[in-house]
């Protein structure tokens, strides 16, 4: 049940030797990616394909394999989620903080992509039932004086533009003295604390470790928060919640979520 973990620890190591050589995602191997120019999608009674957005950048939730092809817990989760309810999948990539806008536009049917159900988000989009709950993180390099977030004092933090974790990382900023440096993809972080740009990158705990575990980096856990679960997204009044969380209900009560989980995820050993 293991081997999709190792893969995906190596797949990073290999992408962060690539972004380090590239020094800019400018450079990397072209990315098909949403434009935000598509038309709004139809009548889902009149297909048999569904549009889901993510942000493949947020291993291994979502990102992409050697082959480019978007792989991760959230794709198989997606893929499952289709063919119960009798649809394909498409799937379009796009920056994670443009996927409620993608919702809202009508361009998307749901999003998958690590994304928790927080207050703020439901104000705009419907969310499922929770389907996985990971925590937040601090990580640094192994010689770093940042042991503790009293140390963040003073230090630059790095975070994914639109994020729970810039949020966070914000209200943080209230009561200790950082600076706050924003980046759209959470392996450009990676590349950034590699190269000394950065001091701290602060990100979904189940996601740094993949990261610790392929950089020989290190890290701590955030004590203050109790971040809400991840969830999936769709536009307001969507008629696929409901089936959607008939699904999932199905998946946690049959083990199907739970081998997903120990499949993907470094915390379910």
């Amino acid at each position: 049940m293991k081997n999709k973990r190792q893969w995906f620890i190596v797949m990073l190591a290999i992408l962060s030797i690539a972004l380090m050589a590239c020094g800019s995602n400018d450079e990397l191997p072209d990315v098909e990616q949403d434009t935000g120019d598509e038309e709004a999608l139809g009548d889902l009674e009149e297909r048999d394909t569904l549009i889901m957005a993510t942000s493949a950048d947020f291993p291994p939730f979502e990102t992409r394999n050697t082959e480019g092809e978007i792989v991760g817990f959230d794709i198989d989760l997606a893929e499952h989620i289709a063919d119960e309810l009798g649809y394909d999948l498409e799937i379009r990539d796009m920056n994670f903080d443009g996927l409620i806008g993608a919702l809202q536009a009508g361009r998307a049917d749901m999003v998958l992509s690590g994304m928790s159900a927080t207050d703020s988000r439901r104000e705009n989009v419907d969310f499922s039932i929770e389907y996985n709950r990971s925590g937040e993180m601090f990580v640094t390099q192994q010689d770093s004086d940042v042991t503790s977030i009293e140390d963040l004092e003073g230090k630059t933090v790095g975070v994914q533009l639109g994020t729970i974790q810039q949020e966070g990382a914000e209200l943080l900023q209230e009561d200790y003295d950082f600076e706050i440096h924003t980046l759209d993809e959470a392996q450009a972080l990676i590349q950034e604390l590699l190269s000394n740009r950065i001091d701290v990158a602060y990100l979904d705990k189940e996601v740094a470790l993949g990261f610790i575990d392929a950089q020989d980096l290190t890290g701590f856990d955030d004590p203050t928060t109790a971040s809400p679960g991840m969830a999936v997204a769709f536009p307001k009044g969507s008629e696929l919640v409901e089936d959607v969380n008939n699904v999932l209900e199905q998946a946690m009560e049959s083990g199907w979520l739970e081998d997903l989980q120990k499949e993907w995820l470094t915390q379910q050993d």
